[in-house]
């Protein structure tokens, strides 16, 4: 995969003390530790808030992980498009969710070492229910899901439970929604739950 702000020399090194700092001075810890697997997709959530993207970035320094994240492609125009494909962004297409689905599947299957990073809301408001793709992903690709969180009443974040998908979707899901329902977002009556998802 190419280099990003995770990788980049001496740059990589003053962000972990920024991120650090920042984490020390804000009351937030880590929590949890991620897989050993050297590839995975990570569940972003609850995403409630433009600050959610400051903490997973920041915590992504502490524990010296290298994350890519998925955004709109709008996101990624001049002048900020070269910026955000640094720090670990991938532009798509949200009008083409099953293209999306099979040209992540095979950026897993090209490389060695990938932590994705998804948002199953896919936006910072409510939506009626989570997008599924990060599921169909992970079990396209044969990689974990780990349940990655930001929980704000006890500013804690991190990573939860890691588990293979069994492809069995409605009992996948009830680990993932037993894990969520204990999580606070920054603004709580934003947070989607799991169980609103289709298949």
């Amino acid at each position: 995969m190419r280099r990003t702000i995770f990788d980049t020399p001496v740059v990589s090194q003053v962000l972990y003390a920024v991120a650090w700092l920042i984490l020390r001075l804000t009351g937030w810890r880590k929590g949890g530790s991620p897989p050993d697997s050297p590839k995975f997709v990570l569940i972003g959530a609850p995403h409630t808030s433009n600050w959610d993207f400051i903490f997973c970035l920041a915590l992504a320094f502490v524990y010296r992980r290298k994350i890519f994240w998925m955004g709109k492609d709008s996101l990624f125009r001049f002048p900020f498009g070269p910026m955000f494909r640094w720090m670990g962004g991938i532009p798509i297409e949200r009008s083409k969710p099953h293209g999306v689905v099979a040209q992540t599947i095979e950026t897993f299957n090209s490389t060695d070492r990938l932590i994705l990073c998804i948002a199953p809301e896919g936006a910072r408001k409510r939506v009626q229910k989570w997008k599924s793709g990060f599921y169909h992903v992970a079990c396209g690709a044969g990689v974990p899901i780990a349940l990655g969180f930001l929980d704000y009443k006890q500013r804690r974040g991190g990573f939860g439970p890691v588990f293979t998908p069994s492809g069995v979707f409605d009992a996948d899901m009830a680990q993932i929604k037993a894990f969520y329902a204990t999580i606070t977002g920054r603004h709580p009556n934003q947070f989607s739950t799991p169980d609103e998802t289709p298949r």
